[in-house]
């Protein structure tokens, strides 16, 4: 569990807000002994962040002790480059357009954001985003009509100049932003180290369904971690925690590759790591790996745009049917199986209209595909996920909804040898994570569909022959990762 200290100027400019043991100043802060088993995140609240002030010192000094501090010296010297700030906010000036028309052009507007929060309602989507952007405690947003409102401005304003209604917006949002500062110990044995696991709930096929999240924390806590489930909305969380597992489905492009960024910029255990995330989202990346590392895998042509005879090709080399598919598909979604030169040519038109290349690939018949869950290169569950009835994939999209076929669940010494060899292999080209890699079984052989960063893991279908024991394993390896960070 981490300690958290709040860093002041001088402790007698705390009078006007509740009492802490973990308010300091910045003189107690410098004297603070280090720990090299617990984790320590000091929030900086100086009156002054200008370069080398104690403010730039504390933020200085917290990184250099391996502490997590808030705000980081990066987001000092950005907020000290008024080119980089105007140009990161303007693009969001389109949302609060509409409540800048009502003010008076002559005279300058200034808001005030705590932790992200603005008292006034209409201007909370540009607090919010400009705190991610600039993550302090408080910022001055400050707008100047010249031809159009432009934002001109963000500062790190101190608690020192706060009014009345000033100090209780602070004091509230500080209260939200880290409850834990405030919170009393009720004579339990602490948690050794904080996991935050990424879920969405407006997700319709998440990787793990409400049950599998809820042994997820049980497994966690049964381990000593303290396990909290946060949203797309808490991206400036991320530096509370020791280990982000994320149970969303990821893209390169999307809030999840960018939590696993800063995660991992942040010093935590990430899984899925953002390597794994962009090894494993692109079809077109896998296929030329898999070839560079002999990965067992069917055969497959890559078609251009505007490249007919690339078609020609593929159907002289591949044979029909062939599978056609679009780099970044996921739950059997971007992707075609065609059974002549004209449905080949109809269909790759459709998704190269999507995407600069498409994969052609041989197509294979099998009754189901292998899923082999590995992590850090050993098997940890077998599952063979069996094709909808009257269909090729294992999932079928129209406008009812999703359809899935059966499956079985094994333990891994029941799968085929080459199986379970073809699958760790493919692995190991990507990383250490946790990965779900599909596999075909054909003519006695094991070929490499693809391999899922974010496999799933839903409750009696993975699960069920380990039962818990298959989420105990996957975070009994997040506190190993952890430790071993330590050093412990």
């Amino acid at each position: 569990m981490s300690k958290v200290f709040i860093v002041i100027d001088e402790l007698s400019e705390w009078k006007p807000y509740l009492p802490s043991e973990s308010v300091i100043s910045f003189s107690q802060y410098m004297e603070l002994e280090p720990s090299s088993h617990q984790r320590v995140r000091i929030i900086n609240l100086c009156g002054d962040y200008g370069y080398l002030s104690q403010g730039y010192y504390c933020s200085l000094l917290a990184e250099a002790r391996g502490q997590h501090v808030f705000p980081s010296t990066r987001v000092l010297n950005d907020l000290s480059s008024p080119h980089l700030m105007r140009l990161q906010a303007s693009s969001l000036l389109a949302s609060v357009e509409k409540s800048l028309k009502k003010r008076d052009k002559e005279q300058p507007l200034e808001i005030t954001a705590y932790f992200g929060y603005c008292p006034e309602a209409e201007f909370q989507p540009l607090a919010k985003w400009v705190f991610e952007k600039f993550p302090a405690p408080i910022l001055n947003i400050r707008f100047e009509f010249h031809g159009k409102w432009d934002i001109t401005e963000i500062s790190a304003k101190s608690a020192k100049e706060l009014d009345d209604q000033g100090q209780t917006d602070f004091a509230e949002s500080l209260d939200q932003f880290c409850k834990k500062v405030w919170r009393e110990s009720k004579g339990k044995k602490s948690p050794k180290f904080d996991l935050a696991i990424l879920v969405n709930p407006e997700e319709k096929l998440p990787p793990s369904d409400p049950v599998a999240i809820k042994k997820f924390i049980a497994a966690g806590k049964s381990l000593e971690m303290n396990v909290e489930l946060i949203t797309p909305d808490d991206y400036v969380r991320i530096p509370e925690f020791d280990a982000l597992f994320i149970r969303e489905t990821t893209a390169i492009d999307h809030h999840t590759y960018r939590f696993a960024k800063k995660a991992e910029s942040e010093g935590l255990v990430v899984i899925d790591d953002p390597t794994s995330i962009l090894r494993c989202t692109n079809k077109i990346y896998l296929a030329k790996l898999f070839e560079t590392n002999k990965v067992p895998a069917p055969k497959t042509l890559l078609i251009e745009r505007n490249k007919p005879d690339q078609l020609k090709l593929a159907a002289e080399s591949l044979g029909f049917p062939i599978v056609l598919k679009i780099p970044d598909g996921s739950f059997s979604r971007g992707m075609a199986k065609v059974s002549n030169m004209d449905e080949l040519s109809e269909k790759s038109k459709e998704l190269l209209s999507h995407s600069a290349i498409v994969l052609a690939q041989e197509f294979l018949y099998t009754e189901f595909d292998w899923r082999i869950g590995i992590l850090n290169h050993k098997p940890i569950y077998a599952c063979r996920y069996y094709m909808v009835k009257n269909h090729w994939q294992i999932y079928k999209h129209d406008g009812k909804g999703v359809a899935s076929g059966k499956f079985d669940t094994m333990p891994t010494y029941e799968v085929p040898k080459y199986i379970l060899q073809a699958a760790v292999k493919a692995a190991k080209s990507i990383g250490d994570g946790f990965y779900g890699v599909d596999v075909k079984e054909a003519n006695g052989k094991g070929y490499v569909i693809e391999v899922n960063d974010n496999p799933s893991i839903d409750s009696a279908v993975e699960d069920k022959y380990l039962g818990n024991e298959l989420y105990k394993l996957i975070m009994e390896e997040i506190v190993r990762r952890i430790e071993e960070r330590r050093g412990l």
